[in-house]
């Protein structure tokens, strides 16, 4: 396939850089940092299009549908690894958001050649985990072209579901198909052509702010405390009693008491602590207003 790259800002050359391997290790990192700190201000340009995402993976969720992330290499590591993330942080269910990587979980250590450029791959992937009308679909990919990834959108459309498409280039493929395009230009990487660098970056962090964005509209957040948390080792059920203490400023023993009253959920502690009411009752009204603890109180 002839693939001309000259039309990608993710390929191009960096001046900053063209010298790189010729400087001392403090100044080769000092411009490695100086062009990580432009990504952040690339993502505050597109902060309009990135809450009409987060509200539509939020509308997605609340209809029984799951955020289904989808890319290749660097792009689908990403969308993988912010998925995983997500039950232990804000206790969703494992299945509510899915990373899938062009060439299958191998691809996840190692690269799969050409695994990619198959478009009908993206399709079949999906097609894999039923997915439906009520699902919303993040395609990611840098360039903006992948195959692998413009496949999985086509047939996302044609079921009806929301596309995002996430990528570092301007007027891509993926953001003319895209029913939200959020397009992060970062410009020419450090050693060019290595979108795992600022591309990557920038895709981590927009990735981060669309799932938490949804979670914290979604009631798994109170305050800036992880109330929905899962306590699977020691160092998160300390962090459980930490955010019981933070929440309703009691001490320690009354935050061990409810947390261990309420079966280890830190919602229930926080709301028994706070309105007085029992496990069950603070259970019910947990479950009355959709999880959101302001309601509750």
């Amino acid at each position: 396939m002839s693939l001309s790259l000259q039309q990608f800002t993710t390929e191009s050359r960096n001046k900053a850089s063209e010298n790189i391997d010729t400087l001392s290790t403090l100044d080769m990192l000092t411009i490695i940092n100086n062009e990580d700190k432009k990504v952040a201000l690339a993502i505050s340009t597109i902060l309009p299009q990135i809450a009409q995402a987060v509200d539509a993976i939020k509308q997605a969720l609340d209809n029984g549908g799951r955020l289904i992330y989808c890319g290749a290499g660097t792009s689908g590591r990403l969308g993988i690894l912010d998925a995983s993330e997500c039950p232990p942080t804000f206790g969703s269910p494992e299945e509510q958001v899915i990373g899938l990587i062009a060439g299958g979980k191998s691809a996840i250590l190692k690269a799969v050649e050409n695994a990619e450029d198959n478009t009908q791959a993206g399709k079949e992937d999906l097609q894999k985990i039923q997915m439906n009308s009520n699902d919303i679909l993040v395609g990611i990919a840098a360039s903006g072209r992948t195959p692998y990834v413009i496949g999985a959108m086509q047939y996302a459309q044609q079921l009806g579901c929301t596309v995002i498409s996430l990528c570092c280039n301007q007027n891509s493929e993926m953001a003319k198909i895209a029913d939200i395009a959020l397009d992060i230009i970062v410009g020419a990487e450090v050693v060019t052509g290595s979108s795992r660098m600022k591309a990557g970056s920038a895709q981590k962090m927009v990735l981060n702010m669309l799932t938490t964005g949804a979670m914290i509209k979604s009631g798994k957040v109170f305050g800036n405390l992880m109330v929905d948390v899962q306590a699977t080792n020691a160092k998160l059920i300390e962090r459980q009693k930490k955010i019981i203490m933070e929440a309703t400023d009691c001490s320690r023993e009354k935050a061990e008491q409810a947390l261990m009253d309420s079966g280890n959920h830190c919602k229930t502690a926080i709301v028994m602590i706070l309105t007085g009411v029992d496990v069950q009752q603070a259970k019910h009204n947990l479950q009355k207003n959709k999880g959101f603890i302001r309601q509750c109180i």
